[in-house]
């Protein structure tokens, strides 16, 4: 499908289906983006001090609703996006930009007059990040054939989130009164409390300098830890989180289901109920009604969940032993030791996930995975921290020697 200038619309799948997530780090694997397209950019200013006041749901919703808005916007078009836990990323076509920045616009009025959160929105030309001496490049992740997750390399997305952290590229508020249409998403699920004992995020900067050898290494090993985890480090398994009835998100869930349609909030409120009244009794027992399958969906909502990613740095929110975190800091530490390497760790006892799900009764549903005590947003504090003041690394105990063998 080509767009109004020509230029092609599916430039993102028509890139090869990479299923295997360790195959992302190599470069090969990363396609630029065409020239003339745009890059789409939104982040919670000061989250941490939202996440302080315990707040952390509504800034993943707020994260979450850029993607819903942008993709309910245009109905039909594959976009490539990133969810960031205090914000997201997505990039479009010219001739779907227009319709792009009105969505994001719109969600920033939405999210500041419902959740007091002030959502900063910018859009920025590929063309301008190329000319900075940057690049986007493209990799597209499938964990499930019904499900992409773009993967972002060549610098151009941190140095854009810079720019648009200056002020530079804003999109200011809308002010016709229209609300995003935020159909399908959904944060009504309970957090996961840690299987394993501890709830991990990390965020790993791959470096400006082309000489990528010691983060490809430090990427590696991190994968391989979590590998030697149960269930690879997921923290959504065995189906989806408990699901109650009426939730702390349900107040969230209330005001994105009123966004776009302009009803009024009890009325909504009303809707959202029954609905997640119906939902939560199709889950208890199982039922089976229209195209919905409650055991296929739970299957999918396991490998459809975004628990990990490269956005021109590894972010990933795993499930682990605190004898993991333990090693994956160490080895960071350490990797940073012999030559910079910004990276960033927060550790909780629990996940949260928030979902956009078009339609119930398909399998493109996805599900964006953070820690529930700040996540990435702390992690990525974490850097910021210790560039203006370096933590040492932590000394662990040496692992016990083996034992001899015994004599024949």
């Amino acid at each position: 499908m080509a767009d109004e200038d020509g230029r092609d619309r599916g430039f993102y799948t028509g890139l090869a289906a990479i299923e295997r997530f360790g195959d992302l780090t190599d470069p090969e694997a990363y396609r630029p983006v065409p020239a003339g397209w745009v890059l789409g950019l939104a982040d919670i200013v000061r989250s941490t001090d939202a996440i302080a006041a315990g707040r952390y749901k509504q800034v993943n919703t707020a994260a979450a609703a850029v993607i819903a808005a942008v993709s309910n916007a245009l109905p039909g078009v594959s976009i490539p996006f990133v969810f960031g836990g205090d914000g997201a990323s997505f990039v479009l076509a010219p001739g779907d930009a227009e319709t792009g920045r009105l969505a994001l616009a719109r969600t920033a009025a939405f999210i500041a007059e419902t959740f007091d959160l002030d959502l900063r929105v910018a859009m920025v030309p590929v063309d301008e990040i190329r000319a900075s001496s940057h690049d986007l490049r493209l990799a597209r992740f499938t964990p499930a054939p019904a499900v992409s997750y773009a993967m972002v390399s060549g610098g151009g997305l941190a140095w854009a989130e810079a720019r648009m952290k200056a002020g530079d590229f804003a999109i200011p508020r809308a002010t016709d009164g229209v609300g995003p249409d935020l159909t399908g998403l959904s944060c009504r699920f309970s957090e996961l409390p840690a299987k394993n004992g501890t709830i991990l995020s990390l965020i790993v900067v791959a470096p400006e300098s082309e000489d990528d050898t010691l983060f490809r290494r430090a990427v590696a090993e991190i994968l391989a830890l979590a590998d030697g985890e149960t269930h690879n480090g997921r923290p959504v398994t065995n189906g989806a989180p408990d699901l109650a009835w009426l939730t702390a998100g349900f107040s969230s869930e209330v005001e994105t289901a009123r966004a776009g349609s302009g009803r009024p909030r009890a009325l909504s409120a009303l809707l959202v109920a029954l609905k997640t009244g119906a939902a939560f009794l199709t889950f208890r027992l199982g039922l089976r009604w229209g195209g919905f399958d409650v055991k296929r969906y739970l299957k999918e909502f396991v490998v459809n969940s975004d628990f990990r990613k490269f956005d021109d740095a590894l972010r990933m929110t795993l499930d682990c032993t605190p004898e993991t975190a333990d090693r994956i800091e160490a080895l960071l530490a350490a990797a940073n030791a012999r030559s910079p390497l910004a990276y960033g760790l927060h550790r909780q006892t629990a996940a949260l996930v928030t979902c956009f799900v078009p339609a119930p009764n398909r399998s493109d549903h996805v599900h964006f995975v953070d820690g529930a005590a700040g996540g990435y947003a702390m992690a990525a504090q974490a850097i910021k921290q210790a560039r203006t003041s370096p933590i040492p690394a932590p000394v662990l105990a040496p692992a016990p020697a083996p034992a001899p063998e015994p004599a024949p």
